[in-house]
């Protein structure tokens, strides 16, 4: 009788963990969706709520407006200055979500996000330089050297956490640590660069090293849609192994799995994934750390939910705070992620401290 009652009371947990996640995952596409539709609103005062999501839908199935109307107006000025930064703002929410998701379990470590090795900072120095001492990579300058130059700078700091751990295993924490003192020196340099600027290049250092999306045109998205969906299905596939990986290094040594090989694969695919939006977006603190931490709290540890959700949840909460930066007079979306963030992940360690939900 008591093992039918405990077997009964286990499918019933499954069930309602898997209406959770279920539901986790629809209420966080469905807030893209309302989103998308206010920040149209509030982008172009003169359509309704419904008349945004016709005019959206319209364009995509290639309907055309008799020139000069309003809704030919309405849809020149949505497709052309809204829906770039909202289409970036997805993407970017899913991909440094997934980043997160996969350097939190890379690390077993909750606390981690995709810039603990140094990223965000590499990426700022390459674009300040740029901006401050009109140095690129390429032979190309403006908004396309700088693009190079701090997609490279991103990629430096991980470059040389991969080395150390190949000349000398590490273990997750000095791997973050080792991220942590690359961090502080490529600031230092930024500082520096900062300091012997003019006000005018200062604004503009400023700004992009807090994160915004106000600079993103059409021809920015390609590069971040391919490499977050090639990114994320790389991760996808490798949800299995993450799980083993999180009952720690030597118990998925005896399972088989090469830890120091695949955790050098990871980072590099981490690495790529968040620099290829932080070369267009600049820093966006936060997201990669709270997103998959809050999913993990309400439906468990196994990747292979944490994951998609993350990014769900990373893209709705990115495309929120951009539409709350842009009706408080264009604040930078880094700023507001920042203030409602740092409140957020304080309130997600209380519900954790109190049991609700599992983080590992």
């Amino acid at each position: 009788m008591s093992e039918n009652l405990h077997s009964d009371s286990l499918v019933e947990r499954y069930h309602h963990l898997t209406m959770r996640k279920l539901l986790v995952l629809v209420v966080s596409v469905i807030g893209v969706i309302i989103v998308v539709g206010l920040f149209s609103v509030s982008a172009y005062d003169n359509i309704s709520l419904m008349e945004a999501y016709r005019i959206i839908w319209d364009h995509i199935m290639g309907v055309e407006y008799e020139p000069r109307t309003t809704e030919w107006w309405a849809d020149r000025f949505i497709w052309n200055t809204v829906m770039p930064r909202i289409v970036a703002a997805i993407v970017a929410g899913a991909s440094l979500a997934a980043a997160g998701a996969l350097m939190q379990a890379l690390m077993n470590n909750p606390l981690a996000d995709p810039y603990s090795t140094g990223i965000s900072s590499g990426a700022c120095f390459g674009a300040i330089v740029a901006l401050v001492l009109g140095l690129t990579i390429t032979s190309t300058s403006g908004q396309s050297g700088m693009i190079v130059n701090a997609f490279v700078g991103a990629m430096i700091p991980v470059g040389v956490v991969i080395l150390i751990s190949k000349r000398m295993p590490l273990s997750p924490a000095a791997l973050i640590l080792v991220g942590t003192a690359l961090s502080y020196f490529f600031s230092s340099m930024v500082t520096y660069l900062l300091v012997i600027t003019d006000a005018d290049t200062l604004q503009n250092a400023y700004i992009w090293q807090v994160g915004t999306l106000d600079t993103i045109v059409w021809s920015s998205i390609p590069m971040m849609v391919v490499v977050t969906a090639v990114g994320s299905a790389f991760v996808m596939l490798l949800t299995r192994q993450l799980n083993v990986l999180s009952l720690g290094d030597a118990n998925a040594k005896t399972l088989g799995l090469d830890v120091e090989k695949f955790r050098v694969v990871c980072l590099i695919v981490m690495a790529i994934m968040t620099a290829s939006i932080v070369c267009f977006t600049g820093t966006i603190g936060f997201l990669g750390l709270v997103a998959p931490h809050l999913v993990r709290i309400l439906v468990g540890s196994d990747n292979k939910f944490v994951v998609p959700i993350s990014m769900a949840v990373g893209s709705f909460i990115l495309v929120l705070a951009d539409y709350i930066a842009m009706t408080i007079s264009d604040v930078p979306v880094g700023v507001v992620m920042s203030i409602i963030g740092s409140p957020i992940f304080f309130l997600l360690i209380l519900w954790q401290k109190k049991g609700y939900g599992t983080v590992y």
